[in-house]
């Protein structure tokens, strides 16, 4: 399928975090789930997109749970605009705020937006299907030489992230970039 029909099957889903349906989009790091969940938000008429980037901080790289539900899904689920905290990178502190207004599709999109404590919120989880090292590869040339002693220990707390509440195998779809776009597919039952 492609983004349109993907957009029209994801607005005819059921609620599932009060009026809102929840999407996360999940993949390694550099699969370019940023990139997606903007093409996805623009076939979804600039549905808001919740990037957990802005959530995780260098001393809590999947600590941002607890973040995540009391800033964004509490208010959501109560039909509220939602109100987080975004994380500066550059100076190591969380300096401004995003808002998130209660839309009928709500993007969650970064590494981890499909663990184990988010999926009860989730209406559907997607994975970006690009191997670990053309991610990984792709990353360190987004971010630069600055950012390679990050990568090391980056990739060490992803694939340890991984190992103990995996994504992937509760994926409802897998997305593959394509030179022409993406192909969403449905993910095949009892694939790893």
């Amino acid at each position: 399928m492609d983004l349109e029909e993907l957009a029209q099957r994801l607005r005819a889903l059921p609620p599932s975090c009060g009026p809102v349906r929840l999407v996360a989009v999940d993949g390694h790091a550099g699969a370019g789930k940023t990139t997606f969940a903007d093409a996805l938000s623009r076939a979804l008429a600039g549905a808001p997109v919740v990037h957990l980037d802005d959530l995780a901080t260098h001393d809590e790289l999947f600590g941002w749970t607890g973040r995540l539900r009391d800033e964004v899904l509490e208010p959501l689920r109560e039909g509220a605009t939602a109100r987080h905290r975004v994380y500066d990178w550059t100076a190591r502190r969380f300096d401004g705020f995003a808002v998130i207004p209660p839309a009928p599709v709500v993007l969650l999109e970064g590494v981890g937006a499909g663990r184990r404590a988010l999926r009860p919120w989730l209406a559907r989880l997607l994975w970006l299907d690009v191997p670990r090292d053309t991610a990984r590869a792709r990353g360190e040339l987004r971010d630069g030489p600055d950012l390679a002693g990050f990568w090391s220990g980056w990739m060490r707390a992803q694939e340890a992230h991984f190992a103990a509440d995996p994504s992937r195998p509760f994926a409802d779809l897998l997305v593959k970039q394509r030179p022409y776009g993406y192909e969403v597919r449905t993910m095949p039952v009892g694939q790893l």
